[in-house]
């Protein structure tokens, strides 16, 4: 009869028939008055949201101190019930396991039941603990669970997940995790496999801003020793250290593909939502916000998803609003607080920004991010000191990223130290072509080493880095302007002009253009006159008369002052900024087109 029975609950669970279940095990119970059928009644309550049921249920057995399994299910059905200080009561303030390091080291030879639900509660820990906005304790309680189960993945991913460690205390942490016993419990080379096996998956989760090369290993072996290619965690993880590379297109089309397969992995949307946000995807962000809003209203993604679509299309206020949605539903949602605070910023909020920032640092203190955009904030109100401890702070959680060098050679131009700037523009570009990135997010670098070379009198080579920033798209009016005050400065008269006359053409208000413009025509009064040609690449020249009839019908070669622009034209800023990291939306940076902080007028320099 009790084997009858059991085998007839267990139908009745694989059914999702929890009313049969329920009436089933209620019988056997009777009969057989065992604990294992008792915990398993009380599974049966839980799982169909009866959390009190489940807790009275325990409570009439008497089996919470004896069973780590029926303890376990007890504090989380009080969890459920959002009674944290009560299950904390339940659960203690440490695992037994933990405070004895003698268990620790002896459980690798067998892995009993009870040490499982000892992780379990120690991952349960550190639920209650960022409930309550204890971080650091949550942080050291997951850490728990892996420590006594390596296969406590709840825990695990959490950590990463919610950037609870820095990207070195990750790799350190990975290092310091009980593998081997794992190993052990399986036995064999079928074992040591088993624990590279996991081992290389977890490397997957780990922050993509260090140990490319160990993190690309990890890759290779799951896809060529196991069929895990085309698997969506492998591919998605490709996805986001392409996106942190700032490879957007091709990242966008790995995680295209994996939603194309699963629609409604919810994991993919964030990374999905931020591509599409940086490459100003308009109406595909609509789209797609508009069905996660018709099917999945629960989700904070889809709220994260409606709040980038507003901010693409500069309702900020509207945009705000959804990111607040979506951060009260989950707090622990990192793209929601970035996003909120990056409407503040995108205003010129900066207050406001700053507090916003300040609340995502808290939260997730494993990432550089919020210190980055904090420091961000500062340049923008000229407060050089605090900008620079946030970026030191950042620089302290990671120095694999391009942006942040950017920010760096900000503030080190704005301490007159433009040594350092060079040497971190420098770095920062080095980087950025070793990654891969599209040049076009780095222009930004090539335009702000160009001003720091003009203001150490280094006129030749910022000409050629403000030349290398129109060819790779970034032909503004300030760059222009500059250029311009580099010939002026090394004595090349009608070379300036032609360069100004471009950044007039861009910006035709340009104050500081129009200045230097009537200064260099000034001086230009007092010198012979030489016509002057220019190519498509901006640079002037004057030729020989025996080519002068062969230039005339040249198209690629335009007199200065004809008719018509030889360089496409884009969007002018203020002349002479030295300009902050483009970065982009999600969890990347700020607003797109948002505009930078003057730094450095080009009008400063006597001549």
């Amino acid at each position: 009869m009790e084997k009858f029975l059991r085998e007839w609950r267990q139908d009745a669970v694989n059914k999702h028939q929890y009313d049969s279940a329920i009436f089933i095990g209620d019988k056997l119970l009777a009969l057989t008055n065992d604990p294992n059928d008792a915990f398993f009644l009380a599974q049966i309550h839980f799982s169909t949201g009866q959390y009190t049921r489940a807790q009275a249920f325990l409570d009439g057995t008497g089996l919470i101190q004896k069973s780590a399994p029926c303890k376990y299910l007890y504090a989380l059905s009080q969890i459920k019930q959002n009674k944290y200080e009560e299950a904390l009561q339940t659960l203690g303030d440490e695992s037994p396991i933990i405070s004895n390091p003698h268990n620790l080291r002896k459980r690798g030879a067998s892995r009993a039941n009870e040490e499982k639900y000892e992780a379990a509660m120690c991952y349960l820990r550190g639920v209650i603990y960022t409930k309550q906005g204890a971080y650091d304790k949550a942080k050291e309680a997951y850490k728990d669970a892996v420590k006594i189960d390596v296969r406590c993945f709840e825990a695990f991913d959490t950590l990463m997940r919610n950037n609870l460690l820095s990207p070195e205390e990750e790799w350190q942490f990975i290092e310091d995790i009980d593998f081997d016993s794992m190993a052990a419990s399986v036995g064999g080379a079928q074992g040591e496999a088993t624990a590279q096996f996991l081992k290389a998956l977890y490397i997957t989760r780990l922050s993509k801003y260090r140990n490319s090369t160990k993190f690309d290993d990890a890759i290779t072996m799951l896809s060529t020793q196991y069929p895990l290619a085309d698997n969506h965690d492998i591919v998605l993880a490709k996805a986001e250290l392409l996106y942190t590379q700032c490879r957007f297109e091709e990242s966008l089309k790995l995680v295209k593909e994996l939603l194309a397969k699963d629609k409604y992995n919810f994991k993919l949307y964030p990374v999905y939502i931020a591509c599409l946000f940086e490459l100003g995807k308009k109406n595909e962000l609509f789209l797609m916000s508009h069905d996660l809003a018709d099917n999945h209203r629960e989700e904070p993604v889809t709220f994260v998803a409606i709040g980038a679509y507003y901010m693409l299309i500069d309702r900020l206020a509207d945009a705000r609003r959804f990111f607040s949605k979506a951060s009260v539903m989950d707090p622990s949602f990192g793209p929601a607080w970035i996003g909120f605070a990056h409407t503040f910023a995108a205003e010129g909020e900066h207050d406001q920004a700053i507090s916003a920032y300040s609340a995502a640092a808290k939260l997730f203190q494993g990432t550089h991010l919020p210190q980055m955009f904090l420091g961000m904030q500062h340049l923008q109100l000229n407060n050089i000191t605090l900008a620079d401890e946030y970026l030191q702070i950042a620089w302290g959680l990671c120095k694999t990223d391009p942006l942040l060098m950017n920010e760096l050679g900000v503030v080190f131009y704005h301490n007159e130290h433009l040594h350092e700037a060079v040497k971190m523009f420098l770095n920062g570009i080095k980087l950025a072509e070793e990654i891969g990135g599209d040049p076009r997010t780095y222009v930004q670098f090539r335009t702000n080493l160009g001003h720091a070379y003009r203001r150490l009198g280094r006129y030749g080579e910022a000409i050629e880095e403000f030349t290398h920033a129109i060819r790779i798209g970034g032909n503004e009016a300030n760059i222009r302007c500059s250029m311009g005050l580099c010939c002026l400065m090394e004595g090349r008269t009608r070379d300036a002009i032609g360069h100004l006359h471009e950044a007039l053409s861009l910006v035709p208000q340009d104050p500081v253009a129009t200045e230097l413009l009537e200064q260099a025509l000034l001086k230009s009064a007092d010198e012979p006159f030489e016509p002057m040609y220019y190519a498509q690449d901006g640079h002037g020249f004057i030729p020989s008369d025996k080519d002068f009839d062969k230039l005339l019908g040249e198209d690629k070669i335009q007199r200065s002052g004809s008719n018509g622009s030889s360089m496409q034209a884009a969007a002018g800023r203020h002349a002479g900024t030295v300009k902050r990291s483009k970065a982009g939306g999600g969890a990347r940076g700020t607003r797109r087109g948002e505009p930078d902080p003057s730094v450095m007028d080009v009008s400063d320099t006597e001549f």
